[in-house]
């Protein structure tokens, strides 16, 4: 198990290997390959119990009382004054592929593309609640005012686009807990690495048409002035954000033709369609997996794909059984999508949540867990059909 340290040195090399594309070998053994990273964000900390971590003796040991040296020095939100009792897992497990990788039956498409994940069972965190936690996942920091993930790969990697912003934010799933929009700030960065949210129904983006009256030739001098305007201020006052606005206006220029192509999927073949079960920009998680696709095709370098719904303190195997219905087609055909494309091997994809849940019962669900979780990897030169960690 490696250490919080150990973590962040690990976290922070690899972040440095993606930044070098394939310019050259890093300090390991391989070339760094990824290019680009779709963040398939869980957010509520999923069971790893009903998903990617079987643990037959816990089934086994079912409403027995829970030894004690398990949760000794472990932070607990809600359970810290219950008698414990171990809660085994409520979904049965195949093994798949040739692989042979365990994966839960709530996710029967994810099973047919399991030697294409490496599955991580060691998952930590030091927050037990789900702000901070989602603050020290995406930042490594649970006190807000550090970059994003986003944000530090939309500095290191040279924008492949300029019609779109190089870090874009999607969310679905049901209403209730909310996400901390720190999850993609910009920290101290420049605010032009900052996450964009887009809408997931119909036009992404609000004003993405000119007023009647406003021609684009006018428009285009409109912003060119404005421009010249900020230059002189900022030879003056040489603040950055001055150059950030003319970044932002010349973006939001292009963007108006570019964004209704981007969400225009009538260009997609019927086999596409099929595969994520989607014709149209619809607000769910499949219609957001294909839409981070053909992000990533027109050059964006990150994608945070948010699904929420995944705090299941009671009737986890219903609950579970939910939230993995509606992901796990899309899932597995981002993955299937970007292979058949040749874009997975330079594409990372991951998935997983804030934290994982307790081996111990809360009722008929479970409480939030720093020291157990399961995500997945797919893509980026990660070595698939393997599981990691225990």
């Amino acid at each position: 198990m490696l250490s919080r340290k150990e973590s962040l040195a690990l976290g922070a090399t690899g972040l440095a290997s993606l930044s070098l594309g394939e310019a050259k070998e890093d300090h390991g053994h391989h070339k760094a390959k990824a290019k680009r990273v779709i963040y398939l964000y869980m957010s509520g900390g999923p069971s790893q119990f009903e998903s990617f971590d079987e643990k037959p003796e816990l089934k086994k040991q079912h409403l027995k009382p829970l030894p004690p040296s398990f949760t000794k020095g472990v932070k607990l939100a809600f359970l810290q004054y219950s008698q414990l009792k171990c809660y085994g897992g409520t979904a049965d497990f195949k093994r798949c592929g040739n692989s042979g990788q365990v994966v839960s039956d709530f996710f029967p498409h994810l099973q047919k593309v399991a030697d294409d994940l490496c599955i991580v069972r060691s998952l930590q965190t030091e927050q037990v609640n789900h702000d901070p936690a989602h603050t020290f996942m995406n930042t490594g920091a649970a006190i807000t005012g550090r970059p994003s993930f986003g944000s530090w790969l939309n500095y290191a990697f040279q924008p492949k686009t300029q019609n779109l912003p190089n870090n874009i934010v999607l969310r679905s799933g049901p209403l209730g807990q909310p996400v901390p929009t720190t999850m993609w700030h910009n920290g101290f960065l420049p605010s032009h690495y900052q996450g964009v949210e887009f809408y997931t129904k119909g036009m992404p983006l609000n004003y993405i048409n000119s007023p009647k009256g406003i021609s684009k030739k006018g428009q285009y001098q409109a912003i060119e002035t404005i421009k010249s305007l900020n230059h002189e201020l900022f030879q003056k006052e040489q603040d950055p954000e001055i150059l950030t606005r003319n970044r932002q206006y010349e973006l939001a220029y292009r963007m108006q033709d570019s964004v209704p192509e981007l969400a225009d999927f009538s260009n997609e073949s019927n086999a596409t369609k099929k595969l994520y079960g989607v014709d149209r920009p619809d607000g769910t998680f499949a219609s957001n997996c294909l839409m981070a696709r053909r992000m990533a095709e027109r050059g964006v370098s990150f994608v945070q794909v948010i699904h929420t719904g995944w705090d299941h303190h009671g009737n986890v195997k219903k609950n579970m059984a939910n939230r993995a219905k509606d992901v796990d087609q899309g899932c597995a055909a981002l993955i299937s999508d970007l292979k058949q494309r040749g874009m997975l091997e330079d594409t990372l994809v991951i998935w997983g949540g804030e934290f994982g849940r307790t081996p111990m019962a809360q009722g008929s669900g479970r409480d939030h867990h720093t020291k157990s979780g399961s995500m997945w990897f797919a893509g980026g030169g990660i070595k698939a059909g393997t599981t990691y960690g225990e």
